[in-house]
């Protein structure tokens, strides 16, 4: 009988089957003790295809002290040159930070004013919970800071991202970068605002794109893949996201925000609370007045009273339709540092009204003249409307 050649798996379940007693086998007995002792289906056909058949679908064992192991293979001849040596393993880098100074607790602001929804946000950041908040509201009524300075009194961890048509999920959860000659995983603000337990605000995010749906995990307090390494970021107690914007995720109709996009249903739903925020009242915006006039360095309670009393007519005739922009706290604020470098009241207003098509400056100067009395009684002077070159120095 001639000898035959098997590996070692099959020669381990031909000796297997023999040790029972049989002397034949037939396919299927062969495959059934293979599963018996660990070996695979196929290990028991391809042993079945070389032994000798002695019938339908059976085989002679009895030979098995013929069979022989296949013949090892030969070892690779040295090569004539000394072999190179193997580069040495290159040992992973970890997702990391680049840099966490974008956390950070911010300082209190002694010009800060509570007023509209300050308290509650203080009291859900105070809570701890996973609360999602969009506020709402027009440019300039001091959305962002009330979220900044209530992390400020909560003593709370802040990150701020500043979200564009082009902010993607790269700019968010994080991308590869080239750092000392190495390409590594630099984590993003939203994943190094989640691992910190931080104060996520994502200022003007109606700016953004559909790209901003890489945050719908994020939004639900879960945790999150990064799909570029495969970490699974869990956030740490006390993480929570609050969003700004102009509207409320439907766009402008009015025009005035024409870069604000329309926000998925969906995305805006995993917002908890949609807070709403007016300009202040004209009590509430005086002490924003002055407190800024304190800042700068500024003494004059008057002009402060005829500032606060200009804008809240501005946007009194706004509302009306009478006019077709506002006055804003924030352009208030900015007359008042104005003034405290030239000195003078009316060249403050004019140059921060400047950036209104003439229609509207002029319209504002106007409605100026009518409030302060000085003017109106020619104690100051007119308000230059036209545009006179500068002076030389």
């Amino acid at each position: 009988m001639m000898n035959l050649q098997l590996s070692a798996n099959q020669r381990t379940l031909l000796d297997s089957f023999v040790g029972t007693g049989a002397t034949t086998a037939s396919r299927k007995a062969l495959i059934a003790h293979a599963s018996e002792i660990g070996l695979t289906r196929s290990i028991a056909t391809s042993l079945a295809k070389k032994l000798p058949n002695i019938g339908h679908g059976v085989y002679d064992i009895s030979m098995s002290a013929n069979v022989v192991p296949m013949p090892a293979p030969q070892a690779p001849v040295a090569p004539a040159v000394a072999p190179v040596a193997p580069a040495p393993a290159v040992k992973p880098r970890m997702v990391m930070s680049t840099s966490a100074e974008e956390i950070y607790i911010p300082e209190k602001d002694p010009t800060f004013v509570k007023w509209g929804y300050f308290k509650d946000v203080l009291q859900i950041l105070k809570s701890g919970m996973f609360y999602p908040m969009y506020v709402a509201g027009l440019s300039g009524n001091g959305k962002t800071m009330m979220c900044e300075q209530a992390c400020a009194y909560a003593n709370r961890e802040f990150v701020r991202v500043q979200i564009t048509p082009e902010t993607d999920e790269d700019d968010l959860i994080g991308g590869f970068r080239l750092i000392d000659g190495e390409t590594v995983f630099a984590k993003g603000p939203v994943i190094k605002a989640m691992e910190a337990g931080a104060v996520l605000v994502i200022d003007e995010i109606d700016r953004g794109s559909n790209k901003l749906m890489c945050l719908q995990g994020v939004l639900e307090g879960k945790p999150v893949l990064i799909k570029k390494t495969g970490e699974v970021i869990k956030p740490a107690p006390g993480f929570n996201v609050i969003a700004t914007a102009n509207t409320k995720g439907q766009g402008d109709e009015a025009g005035r925000f024409i870069a604000a996009t329309i926000i998925d249903d969906a995305f805006l739903e995993r917002f908890t609370v949609t807070l709403e925020q007016p300009y202040p009242s004209e009590k509430i915006e005086k002490k924003i007045v002055v407190n800024h006039m304190g800042k700068f360095g500024v003494e004059d309670n008057g002009f402060s009273d005829l500032l606060v009393q200009w804008g809240q007519a501005i946007r009194k005739t706004f509302e009306e339709g009478g006019i077709d922009d506002i006055i804003s706290t924030r352009r208030l604020c900015h007359i008042v540092q104005t003034y405290s470098i030239f000195g003078d009241k009316l060249k403050a207003i004019e140059l921060c009204v400047n950036r209104f098509e003439s229609d509207t400056r002029q319209a504002f100067i106007d409605l100026y003249g009518k409030i302060d009395a000085d003017i109106a009684n020619g104690v100051l002077g007119s308000i230059e409307t036209e545009e006179s070159p500068t002076e030389s120095i």
